[in-house]
């Protein structure tokens, strides 16, 4: 038996035909790029005023209060109870069953979560169309 190795042919790698693709496709990319002197995207990006009150229009508007501690005020109107039955039927002795009107709701900065999407579920249910949202800046303890 023979366990001896052949010698292995030596391997040619030819470099001009890979020298001539990739000059190709840099001629190729050279020729199709163009070139602008914009350096960023232009976005229009939505503006937030803090601590500013929203603006008052004449037409009859409901806003929705809710504070840090997660109690909701309608117009102005302390809630008795913080859960969406009440909500709901607040709102819809407010709006005298006009759902078109605008409805604001802000609530504090540190109100919680669940506070908000419960005022959002109850307009939702109730079918306001005209939703807007604010926040407003955590009130300091007196």
């Amino acid at each position: 038996m023979k366990f001896r190795r052949k010698p292995r042919e030596n391997v040619e790698i030819n470099l001009a035909s890979l020298i001539d693709v990739v000059f190709i496709l840099l001629l190729f990319f050279v020729v199709t790029t163009t070139f602008t002197r914009e350096t960023q995207l232009k976005v229009d990006l939505p503006e937030a005023a803090s601590g500013t009150p929203p603006e008052q229009t004449e037409l009859k508007q409901l806003e929705i209060l809710i504070a840090a501690d997660g109690s909701y005020s309608l117009n102005a109107k302390q809630l008795l109870k913080s859960d969406l039955p009440s909500l709901m039927a607040a709102l819809q002795k407010e709006s005298e069953g006009d759902n078109s009107l605008p409805l604001i709701i802000s609530a504090d900065a540190k109100a919680q979560h669940q506070a908000v999407i419960t005022a959002m579920d109850a307009a939702g249910k109730l079918g306001f169309a005209h939703l807007r949202m604010t926040t407003i800046e955590a009130q300091a303890a007196p």
